[in-house]
């Protein structure tokens, strides 16, 4: 058994990738071992999160998630535990390896409920063996609809007082998109609960981990994700997605110069002249995101006719007119702060730099003009380095769909976008997402939601512009940089606000 941390690299499997990993093992053992396997993981890992607890509530669905809650009911009530039992099942139409494990429990003497005990407390113990993967993901299956004993339960759990551990995923959450399915969703008052300091969550998933534990609305429900294989292995089966590990150690070598590593010209922030609002301060974001992050120079073109020309409290930043730039020569992030005086350098920046990611009012104005589409395109038939920073708002106009559509899928969004420009797209959120043509998507680990505040975006596009500069090829400068910005967050000190330009100082610490 594994806790998962940020710390390595871990495949992930969709459902459908899942299911024949388990039908090859179930093949190859004698029956019932599976769910034997997964209810002693299930009760070890109870007993070691709950090792004080006087009661145990175990809700079991009427599937195999439910047997495996029912085997692991037989191990913790041998071991002493008092444990209760709510079993949405009937003996007769059970799958035979539930039936068999229903069978176990009642000769170990469990107490059969039809709610939740009233009196749990702290150092006891819930455990969720409703669903597990039971809800699929395929378009072609009948949408399955709660009834009043399984939303009775869900209810209880959400609302627990006790500490939470879900067998294999949190009842109702969708193992490949990290969203609740339709009808399963908590309540707006439910979900805040699963946002505000309560009861731990854990969440032990089996025989492989799933992508949606990780994005969108499964990081919050799942809370500390573990993993089991049940002493199975995926065979030929190839991962529908990565979790990204900590980038390589890449220290600098002593004769080295600035030059060793690269140039970043940040271009954006529509000025004062332009629109009546300044905007310098998303290009200043990014510019001093890719100083500290790195970067040997770097240069700082305002789109508002000159009027910066010094940072006071960063020096190092050059600032240059547009015109004046070599960009040829240089790494660009472009449209941070932009505003609408982007799209008229966009073609020449897209055309001509040597390296570019592309941000914010950048990917807004592309949105809009099929020729910057087609000249992002060329730019990866050319093999020239192009990396997209959207928010799922940014992502939705590039796509053209809904918000709400990119977030139902955020590794397809990702993925999508990746093959539609014709490069690596970093589909920002919870669980970033980053797809290449082509490529296994990885899914970022780290960052919380300190990083929901302005000007955040702004100093990941920067931290993409620094190891672009550095050398590194589009997707590891993107997967190294997300991860890098999500653990600065991660690592800030608690009760201290986190502040992009503070952020911005200490993504090279």
């Amino acid at each position: 058994m594994h806790r998962i941390t940020p710390h390595q690299p871990h495949p992930l499997f969709n459902t459908a990738a899942t299911r024949r990993i388990e039908q090859a093992a179930a093949r190859a053992l004698p029956p019932h071992t599976l769910m034997q396997r997964a209810g002693l993981a299930v009760a070890q890992l109870a007993q070691a999160l709950a090792p004080h607890a006087r009661t145990v509530w175990i809700a079991c669905g009427p599937g195999n998630n439910g047997g495996d809650g029912l085997e692991a009911a037989m191990h913790l009530r041998r071991s002493g535990r008092q444990v209760v039992v709510t079993w949405l099942g009937q003996p007769d139409k059970a799958p035979v390896d539930a039936r068999a494990s229903w069978q176990r429990a009642q000769a170990a003497g469990i107490v059969w409920a039809d709610t939740a005990p009233t009196n749990l407390g702290a150092d006891d113990l819930c455990i969720d063996a409703l669903l597990g993967i039971g809800l699929s993901s395929s378009p072609q299956a009948p949408i399955r609809v709660p009834d009043a004993r399984l939303q009775a339960c869900q209810h209880a759990l959400q609302h627990s007082p006790t500490p939470v551990l879900a067998v294999d995923l949190p009842s109702g959450l969708d193992a490949d998109t990290g969203q609740f399915a339709a009808g399963f969703a908590p309540h707006a008052a439910q979900h805040h609960h699963l946002h505000t300091p309560g009861p731990a969550r854990h969440t032990l998933s089996l025989l492989t981990l799933k992508p949606g534990l990780f994005t969108a609305a499964g990081r919050d429900a799942a809370g500390q994700v573990w993993w089991d294989d049940l002493g199975t292995h995926p065979g030929h089966e190839p991962p529908t997605a990565w979790l990204c590990g900590p980038p390589l150690p890449a220290p600098r070598v002593h004769a080295s110069h600035k030059g060793s590593y690269g140039d970043v010209a940040v271009v954006g922030g529509e000025g004062l002249a332009a629109r009546g609002q300044g905007m310098a301060g998303a290009a200043l974001l990014a510019a001093s995101a890719a100083l500290h992050g790195g970067a040997g120079r770097v240069l700082v073109a305002l789109l508002d006719n000159g009027h910066q020309q010094l940072a006071p409290q960063q020096p190092e930043l050059m600032f240059r007119r547009f015109d004046a730039l070599a960009l040829e020569q240089l790494t660009v992030v472009c449209g941070c702060g932009g505003g609408q005086a982007v799209a008229r350098v966009l073609p020449e920046v897209i055309t001509r730099a040597a390296r570019l990611v592309l941000d914010a009012d950048a990917l807004n104005t592309i949105a809009t003009e099929a020729a910057l589409h087609a000249l992002v395109v060329a730019r990866g038939q050319h093999g020239q380095p192009t990396v997209l920073t959207p928010h799922p708002l940014e992502a939705a106009r590039l796509l053209g769909l809904s918000t709400a559509e990119v977030q139902a899928n955020r590794l397809g969004a990702a993925q999508q976008l990746a093959a539609q420009f014709n490069c690596v797209a970093v589909l920002k959120g919870s669980g970033t997402v980053v797809a290449a043509p082509d490529r296994v998507p990885a899914i970022n680990p780290t960052g919380n939601a300190r990083l929901a505040t302005a000007g955040t975006g702004d100093v990941l596009a920067g931290m993409v512009g620094a190891h672009l500069a550095a050398g590194a090829s589009a997707l590891r400068a993107a997967s190294e940089a997300v991860y890098q910005h999500g653990q600065a967050a991660d690592a800030w000190p608690a009760g201290q606000a986190l502040t992009a330009s503070a952020l911005a100082r200490h993504v090279g610490g």
